[in-house]
């Protein structure tokens, strides 16, 4: 049976309930801070590096590669929020292993956060990007009557991100609760891994949507010479 992790109570802080999605996403969250906080106290910039930072460098590079691919734009603008949305959905998925632990990405409390957060990133990196007036142009393009489509385009586009993600990973969770009770004792462990990597996966699409969608509007010109003397 799949309960709905917004209404398993956890403890209580005085009055105040935590439910479940609230626990496991404090419970990543601080995975993810102290686990950051280990890899990165010991930086080195010479040749010999720990295999910590060597695998740190490769999961920045990473992303930042593929940030770029995707916007065209200079990667560490982005790098900060994406790399978090890619990094807390596969931690979330890759604890599951734990029997006891639930990822707060298959409720959809998580998701809607997370496409609240593209959704109010959008004009901010748009403006950032163009300008006031390069963003607002945006809305009137190609026309001033698509002003009202293209404004639910943002609204839908954004939201939509939480519907997928939270549907993809409810859905895997129904599929192996169901498969296991079949079969118990035969796929446990093929299922597991299956679930780990549909739940990467998933990580990877989120992300990169939303790196789609608060880098729709290109910078204009002044803005990338800014960048550029920046050296960023």
């Amino acid at each position: 049976m799949i309960e709905d992790l917004d209404h398993i109570i956890m403890f209580h802080l005085g009055p105040l309930g935590i439910n479940a999605t609230l626990f496991f996403s404090w419970v990543v969250m601080a995975i993810l801070v102290v686990g950051s906080w280990l890899i990165t106290r010991n930086l080195k910039t010479t040749v010999q590096v720990s295999r910590f930072q060597t695998l740190l460098e490769m999961v920045v590079t990473t992303i930042r590669g593929q940030i770029h691919a995707v916007s065209g734009d200079n990667p560490m603008k982005y790098l900060p929020m994406m790399g978090t949305f890619f990094l807390f959905i596969a931690m979330s998925n890759l604890l599951t292993i734990i029997p006891w632990f639930k990822a707060p990405t298959a409720s959809l409390s998580t998701t809607a956060a997370f496409a609240l957060c593209v959704f109010c990133a959008m004009p901010y990196y748009g403006i950032k990007n163009a300008g006031i007036k390069g963003y607002l142009k945006k809305f009137i393009d190609p026309t001033p009557f698509m002003l009202p489509l293209n404004i639910l385009s943002d609204f839908s586009s954004a939201f939509s991100l939480a519907f997928r993600l939270y549907g993809n990973m409810l859905s895997g969770a129904v599929i192996i609760t169901v498969l296991m009770m079949l079969a118990p004792f035969l796929i446990p462990l093929p299922l597991q891994i299956l679930g780990l990597v549909t739940g990467t996966i998933q990580a990877y699409i989120f992300a990169l949507l939303a790196i789609v969608y608060v880098s729709a509007v290109a910078p204009n010109e002044a803005y990338v010479q800014s960048d550029t003397k920046k050296g960023v």
